[in-house]
């Protein structure tokens, strides 16, 4: 048997032994290296852009959660290998220390600031602390170490061209090397890019192939611009290029018809670096029948644009590029970006300055689950935050013990029960649900263990079963467990401890065996801490929590549900109606403050109130203004209930916020806006630029 020489990681894998380092799920981190091993003290991290936007995306843009769920990748998995996009990216550090053949081979040495080219799917990482992120280029700023291999290709990056927009080239090497092979001059090239930087990059391969004697067209996503405005944007490009374009790539059709009105012919190479659902239409359009049509990974839909050429009758030249090439950084993209390094450095210093860049995560989330979404015992969603919850009810409904399950309103925990229920070894037994808040006071012990017969006036002759002993084998779910008086709180406690309790009036002890899942909209812990629940039975219930994050921190559940809901209510009325992607997005972007319910209220009322087949836009947002005041108050109601002193201030700016995002985005103008909300245009324009709005 031939043993395959451990030149790229194989013993640093754990699990599975018989995977690789970048297929396996855990790697050895240990800071320790072996002769063949060299030890690299990290100091910057590039994201690729779908792992980047994924991140941003589960953690609803919240830097500390971001950072936080990076670190519990890297904890769990040895590195950093997002599961959900199955990528990760780069890092850039100094050599710590190398084994002693590792050294033998290389030709750095210890003290030199090198970048590794291997993705970071392969290679054992630790992070001691992230200290920044920056969003407009997708890195971090780390302290903590990553482990590389014999065979780990490294490069040093010369020191007049800047790490954070060279690894930006980085990702797309390979790419830029063969679009610089095909390029010839005379031609006409359209790019689709995904960003302003990495298309300036595109763009200087084909001037350095073809030279001035071409004609380029950019064309970027309306949210691919990232935090910069569609001026800032125009205005760089003017220097690169003879024309550009900001539409909706989600669009294609109107964005094509812009674009073909005001260009003379279509392109005779068309390089598509988006892959925003849209894009692949758009390629096909804007390529002339026997052009060629480069795709930049094979998440552009390839074998859908191959379809769409097919249907046109066009014949195109089709190609998916992004193949690793050995040595292309040192012998192409370092000489390629020193050549142009000023003008890059002016948009990079542009990007520095702007605000965190992150609100083309949502298009990008949404338009994904769109085309993909997942059902799991009738639990529908589209988010990997979701999927990955899903997958760790799963898990825990395999063991008998108690759950808490904590979320806002409307989220969905009733749902959560179901699936516990029906996975448990209790499915075959019943699932009593019981709300909390409704059980009136001096009924309340009768109701959860029932009583002998004449024990009270009133009663039974027969007596009656409680709770406890109609969930006797199976599960007993305590919904606004929160509400129960501290007296029946202790009473609940000791039923737990002791697995039998007394009927009202009775003098023998009943058995039971029950599961008690529990959930409030507060958190319980929060309650202990104000005394209005007892810690002794918080820790007896709290054996495992699942938090359930409401609708705004997993926005791509958001277009997953509404499809379901929509074809729900259509199969009701015997109807047929479908959302358009500008509604899609509109239902997305909106904060849901009772969540999973609100949506499927609001679908319902557009099946029945919308005529059109199509469901667009105009007609979301309409539907979402007509509640507008009713979310203030309900918004205002619910930081009242769950805290414990309010912010007066706080409230105030967050209402105002709202109240003016509303008028601006009815009236499209801060003339009309502040007529309607009875205020000057100055005062207007002061708050809006005050809440940057």
């Amino acid at each position: 048997m031939i043993k395959i020489n451990d030149t790229f990681g194989l013993s640093r894998v754990v699990e599975p032994k018989a995977a690789v380092p970048v297929t396996a799920w855990r790697l050895d981190n240990s800071r320790e290296i072996k002769p063949w091993e060299c030890r690299i003290s990290l100091r910057l991290i590039h994201l690729e852009r779908d792992c980047f936007q994924q991140f941003c995306n589960e953690c609803g843009d919240d830097e500390t959660k971001i950072i936080a769920k990076i670190l519990d990748v890297i904890h769990r998995r040895g590195k950093l290998h997002n599961p959900f996009t199955n990528t990760a990216g780069q890092f850039l550090g100094i050599i710590e220390e190398m084994g002693s053949e590792y050294a033998k081979h290389s030709r750095f040495r210890e003290g030199d600031e090198i970048s590794c080219l291997t993705t970071m799917t392969a290679l054992p990482i630790h992070i001691d602390k992230i200290h920044k992120i920056d969003y407009n280029f997708g890195e971090l700023t780390v302290s903590g170490y990553g482990i590389i291999f014999m065979d780990s290709p490294l490069t040093a990056i010369p020191p007049e061209i800047q790490p954070d927009y060279t690894m930006v080239a980085f990702d797309e090497a390979a790419n830029l090397y063969n679009i610089y092979t095909a390029s010839q001059r005379g031609m006409r090239f359209l790019l689709i890019g995904k960003d302003l930087l990495s298309s300036i990059i595109y763009v200087s391969a084909i001037k350095k192939s073809a030279g001035e004697d071409c004609y380029i067209t950019v064309l970027l996503d309306e949210d691919g611009i990232g935090s910069l405005t569609p001026s800032q944007v125009a205005r760089e490009l003017a220097f690169w290029v003879d024309s550009s374009y900001i539409v909706d790539v989600t669009q294609p059709i109107p964005a094509a018809e812009t674009i073909l009105g005001q260009e003379k012919e279509p392109y005779d190479m068309t390089i598509n670096g988006e892959d925003l659902p849209g894009s692949e239409v758009l390629s096909v359009i804007l390529t002339r029948h026997k052009g060629k049509l480069y795709f930049t990974s094979l998440k552009n839909n390839i074998s859908q644009s191959n379809l769409i050429a097919e249907s046109m009758g066009k014949e195109l030249e089709t190609y998916v590029l992004n193949q690793f090439v050995a040595g292309i950084e040192e012998q192409f993209v370092f000489e390629l970006l020193s050549s142009v390094s000023q003008d890059l450095e002016r948009l990079a210093e542009i990007y520095r300055t702007q605000a965190k860049g992150v609100g083309r995560t949502r298009k990008k989330g949404i338009a994904a689950a769109a085309f993909k979404a997942g059902k799991a015992d009738e639990f529908i969603f589209g988010s990997p935050a979701t999927e990955a919850l899903l997958g760790e009810v799963l898990n825990i409904s395999e063991y008998d013990c108690n759950v808490i399950l904590q979320g806002e309103t409307g989220t969905g925990k009733e749902k959560i029960l179901e699936i516990i229920h029906k996975n448990s070894q209790r499915k075959n037994k019943p699932c009593i649900k019981i709300n909390c808040a409704t059980i009136q006071e001096n009924l309340a012990e009768s109701e959860f263990f029932g009583y002998e017969g004449g024990s009270f006036t009133g009663a039974q002759a027969s007596g009656k079963k409680g709770y406890f002993e109609l969930a006797n084998g199976g599960i007993l779910f305590l919904d606004e467990v929160g509400a129960l008086s501290l007296n029946l709180q202790s009473k609940l406690l000791r039923v737990l401890q002791e697995n039998q309790f007394y009927r009202v009036g009775g003098i023998s002890p009943i058995n039971v065996n029950v599961r008690v899942i529990c959930a409030n909209n507060v958190p319980l812990r929060q309650l202990v801490e104000q005394g209005q629940f007892r810690e002794d039975l918080y820790y007896r219930l709290n054996i495992y929590t699942v938090t359930v994050p409401p609708l705004r921190e997993r926005r791509e559940d958001i277009v997953a549900l509404a499809k379901a809901f929509l074809e729900q209510f259509c199969k009701r009325y015997g109807i047929d109606k479908e959302f358009d992607a500008a509604a899609l997005t509109k239902l997305a972007v909106y904060d849901w403050p009772g969540n999973v319910r609100e949506l499927e209220n609001l679908v319902h009322r557009i099946v029945i109130s919308i005529r059109e087949y199509i469901v667009q836009g105009e007609d979301v947002e309409t539907m979402l203004n007509e509640t507008i005041y009713e979310d203030l108050v309900f918004n205002l109601k619910r930081s009242m209930k769950a805290a414990v002193s309010l912010d007066f201030n706080k409230i105030i700016e967050q209402q105002e916020i709202q109240l003016i995002d509303y008028a601006l985005k009815k009236f499209g103008s801060t003339r009309k806006a502040a007529e309607f909300l009875n205020m000057s245009q100055p005062q207007l324009m002061r708050k809006k630029q005050k809440y940057d709005l």
